[in-house]
């Protein structure tokens, strides 16, 4: 394999190593040295080699470091472990392009001179929907999807009306790092027109072992998740069709719905 003097940004997928691409399982095994985020499970650093040299990057919620600070300081050990002839995989959450910052160092990796193979991941609104068997799309119903964080989802953006109406026609939002701003995200839905009773889910843990949902609505998911805590990160689908079809929850003890055919 070509690693060496290289970096490589590899999506990790919401957490299961099964979840990883062949790719990126060969390139883990055959990495100098692994920059990781925070979320990264540990059964994916697991299958890191013993010699493996390991650097954990990711943000924390409230760590109080200047994030461009934090990200010159990726930039610049991705580029100097790379010049030392090093196979340097940078280890995303998910995809390194959906909300990653990954272009941010695909660039400053060009301007240094550092070859980089980016290598595509499982996002974990993907995982989330398919797990739990919502359709981001499907025939006859809805041809589209939004994707955001709970940052833009405030949408003081100017195409806040384009989300909302796009919405109301049938086109589900998948919201990330939404959990800290959802009582406001949702009350500045409703009141722009977005019905209460529109569907509304949250998945916590997508793909893990204690991945569990909440199947709730834009007017109750709020109350429910003060009422059932769970643990972040958590992944928001809502949307006329984000309803889940029979699996609900990874957790044998969660009883909302349950499916008789499938094993958790």
């Amino acid at each position: 394999m070509e690693n060496s003097g290289r970096v490589y940004l590899v999506g990790a997928g919401p957490g299961d190593p099964e979840l990883l691409t062949v790719r990126a399982h060969k390139l883990l095994q055959s990495a100098d040295v692994v920059l990781h985020d925070a979320l990264v499970s540990q059964e994916i650093l697991a299958l890191l080699p013993p010699g493996a040299e390991r650097i954990a990057v990711g943000k924390r919620i409230g760590d109080g470091k200047d994030q461009a600070v934090r990200q010159q300081e990726i930039n610049d050990l991705l580029a100097r472990h790379a010049s030392e002839g090093k196979c340097v995989v940078r280890l995303k959450v998910g995809d390194a392009f959906m909300f990653g910052r990954g272009i941010e160092e695909v660039r400053a990796l060009a301007a240094a001179g550092a070859p980089c193979e980016v290598v595509p991941g499982i996002t974990a609104g993907i995982a989330a929907a398919e797990l739990c068997r919502i359709p981001l799309t499907e025939r006859y119903r809805n041809t589209s999807v939004l994707f955001c964080t709970g940052q833009t989802a405030d949408y003081s953006l100017s195409h806040f009306s384009a989300v909302i109406e796009l919405m109301k026609a049938g086109t589900p939002l998948v919201m990330y790092m939404g959990f800290e701003q959802l009582d406001r995200i949702v009350g500045r839905f409703i009141d722009s027109g977005l019905s209460p009773e529109l569907p509304a889910c949250a998945v916590s843990r997508v793909s893990r072992s204690d991945q569990a949902l909440v199947a709730a609505t834009l007017g109750t998911i709020v109350e429910q998740l003060c009422e059932r805590e769970l643990p972040l990160p958590v992944v928001f689908i809502i949307g006329e069709h984000a309803i889940p079809e029979g699996a609900v929850s990874k957790k044998k003890d969660q009883t909302d719905q349950t499916d008789p055919g499938k094993s958790w």
